[in-house]
């Protein structure tokens, strides 16, 4: 294992395919290293967890509605979002490289949000995506579209 990384085939991959799906240690730590090469390198990097997102396509590149807990006889009121990562492209810096998206939990995703994370980084070229799919002994990746075709086949 190495304790020392430069990460550069793992930046050179993330931009050649746009989407990484990425296996990691269970004891963790590896992944903040290859964000912080990231980030070296001019990306900047917003961390989510999959669980619990919901519509992906509306969640991050759409106006969303919200509806908080209804506690009792009050109205039910639907209070609307802007799109997370427009809104994040809008606030990078002029020397930034783009925005790269980290999803924790992605074994939870189905293939038709694993594909609709394979296709963004062609609608929106300035974000790239690398999805956390499940532990290793190593810090490994692949593109995320070669993931797809595996569970697909399955």
């Amino acid at each position: 294992m190495q304790l020392l990384t430069t990460g550069k085939s793992f930046i050179r991959n993330l931009e050649k395919s746009g989407a990484l799906g990425v296996y990691v240690p269970l004891e963790g730590g590896f992944e903040g290293r290859y964000e912080r090469r990231l980030r070296a390198t001019g990306y900047e990097t917003m961390r989510m967890v999959a669980r619990g997102l919901g519509d992906l396509a509306m969640y991050l590149t759409g106006v969303h509605g919200v509806r908080p807990a209804h506690l009792g006889k009050k109205d039910i009121r639907v209070f609307y979002l802007p799109p997370i990562v427009n809104y994040h492209l809008e606030k990078l810096s002029p020397k930034s490289k783009g925005l790269v998206l980290w999803l924790v939990d992605g074994h939870v995703l189905s293939s038709e949000e694993r594909e609709f994370l394979v296709n963004l980084p062609t609608v929106e070229p300035r974000v790239k995506v690398v999805v956390e799919l499940g532990g290793d002994r190593i810090f490994r990746w692949k593109p995320l579209k070669n993931t797809l075709i595996s569970s697909q086949a399955s």
